[in-house]
């Protein structure tokens, strides 16, 4: 069904359509990607057995993929996979000029890099590449897209040219061990959560909003939601669908090792909410480096607060002529940015 206050209320609410069967325009259809279900994925209660299971499956990916690359963060995820890869393989970390959003990554990655001889090659993000990549991005997807999905391309596209024949991402990681801290950090109640998860209010910025609580309403627990299953069936398929199209924009294959991964015992919220998110993984970063503290979560960084600083908003009718930005973050502007364009694409 083409729908286009629908999808576009939908991407600035949760930056993506959250159901399949609208679409933006004729010709236009955009997919979702599924998690691996549980009962396929092997359960792990160890950083031990964490370490096995993923050393497991860098065998049988070495045994079909001869080079094998990855996009490396600062963050204990990829830094993890890393060292799984053979010396003389291609890490890819971004960087911008003019902010220091991924200064932490860089010496990080460095030291991540210089331990198991990899090659280290860094992915300079500019305006002038989220003006020349966004548009081919979301063509493939049928939608505006996430801001990381240019950056994913542009890094892919390098491994190419570099003959790497697949790359390792670490992105569900942070979904299946609990490194969603601050959406976990307590029992939030209905409104509340609606309020925490809403990216940006469709009614602050479009003319013609279209509500969204249908989407939460699903997880409706009384006056609480059930923020756990929002979170595994909701955030798992905005967030992979990101990788899968700037992934396959790019004709590159790729392979998260974690989501063939499930923890075995319930998370445990309190180690979470007290300052252990992401406790098993933790510890293998701590066993896979012992010289370094054990990095605090950060998410993949992205140049926008420097980019869009003094952008004045969209233009056109679908916008609100009043839109407060002064008030929006950096991604905010971003999904105003690129909603803007994906429209002035289709029309």
């Amino acid at each position: 069904m083409i729908n286009r206050d629908f999808c576009l209320s939908s991407y600035i609410a949760f930056r993506y359509i959250w159901k399949d069967d609208m679409d933006f325009a004729d010709g236009m259809r955009h997919d979702l990607i599924a998690a691996i279900p549980a009962s396929e994925r092997i359960a792990v209660a160890t950083a031990q057995e964490i370490d096995r299971e993923i050393q497991r499956q860098f065998d049988e990916l070495y045994a079909h993929y001869p080079s094998i690359g990855i996009l490396l963060s600062g963050g204990m995820d990829s830094a993890i996979l890393a060292s799984y890869l053979k010396p003389g393989s291609h890490a890819y970390t971004f960087t911008a000029t003019g902010t220091s959003v991924f200064n932490a990554d860089q010496e990080r990655a460095a030291h991540y890099c210089e331990k198991f001889g990899l090659l280290h090659h860094f992915v300079e993000i500019t305006f002038d590449d989220y003006k020349a990549l966004t548009p081919i991005v979301m063509e493939s997807k049928c939608a505006p897209v996430h801001s990381i999905e240019p950056q994913i391309y542009k890094a892919a596209m390098m491994a190419r040219a570099d003959g790497v024949d697949l790359m390792i991402v670490g992105e569900s990681s942070d979904l299946i061990f609990g490194g969603m801290d601050k959406l976990l950090a307590k029992d939030w109640t209905f409104d509340e959560f609606v309020k925490r998860y809403t990216f940006l209010d469709p009614q602050l910025v479009l003319t013609h909003p279209v509500d969204m609580s249908e989407l939460f309403e699903q997880y409706r627990q009384g006056d609480k939601i059930d923020f756990m299953t929002f979170m595994d069936e909701v955030f798992s398929i905005e967030s992979s669908s990101s990788y899968l199209n700037a992934f396959d924009t790019a004709v590159m294959p790729y392979y998260d090792p974690y989501a063939q991964l499930i923890m075995r015992d319930p998370l445990d919220l309190n180690r979470v909410r007290n300052g252990e998110p992401k406790y098993l993984i933790r510890d293998l970063y701590a066993m896979k480096y012992p010289e370094v503290p054990v990095p605090d979560k950060i998410p993949m960084p992205r140049p926008v607060d420097m980019i869009f600083k003094d952008w004045d908003g969209p233009k056109r009718q679908e916008f609100r002529n009043d839109i407060p930005m002064a008030q929006l973050t950096g991604n905010q502007k971003w999904q105003l940015w690129c909603a803007e364009q994906f429209l002035n694409m289709i029309d």
